[in-house]
């Protein structure tokens, strides 16, 4: 989901549900971040990525196996 509020107007793509544990996750939002050219963390169980990265961020998931709904 696609997130400004509280950011200072600035973009910021949020990934959150995944049935990952933490290190697992850490790694997905590595690879994720740097497909999308981008920064960005992972905190609470929920990926940040700086900017709007929806499309991209959905068709790297489907082509590993999850199955991503845009909220």
């Amino acid at each position: 989901m696609l997130q400004t509020k509280g950011r200072g107007g600035k973009a910021v793509t949020l990934v959150k549900g995944l049935p990952l544990d933490a290190d697992a996750l850490n790694a997905l939002g590595k690879q994720l971040r740097s497909a999308c050219g981008s920064g960005g963390t992972v905190r609470d169980g929920v990926l940040e990525v700086q900017g709007d990265h929806c499309d991209r961020i959905i068709a790297d998931l489907e082509s590993r196996g999850f199955k991503p709904k845009r909220a």
